[in-house]
């Protein structure tokens, strides 16, 4: 086996290699940079209703534990707190 089929090759995977790590190199250094020069702002937090079983239940006649109880089970589901969600009507099942 001639050394040049065997050399040629090698050299190709040295130099592609070397091409993606000077490049991710490249990308670690500007992402630094991108973090230094413009640093995260946490955005101020929204207001959130304190009490959701205020709202009235659109002319239902839902009492408010279960308006509560409701809240409460969306609020779980969709991983959110039970402020941030408010019920505007409930139809009871025929």
């Amino acid at each position: 086996m001639d050394t040049a089929t065997l050399t040629t090759p090698l050299t190709i995977s040295v130099i592609a290699m070397s091409v993606i790590f000077v490049v991710l190199i490249i990308l670690i250094y500007t992402i630094k940079a991108m973090v230094y020069l413009a640093p995260y702002e946490e955005p101020a937090p929204t207001e959130t209703r304190t009490n959701p079983t205020a709202a009235p239940v659109g002319g239902s006649q839902v009492s408010p534990e279960i308006v509560t109880a409701i809240t409460a089970a969306l609020a779980a589901h969709l991983g959110k707190s039970p402020g941030e969600l408010q019920v505007t009507q409930i139809s009871p099942g025929q």
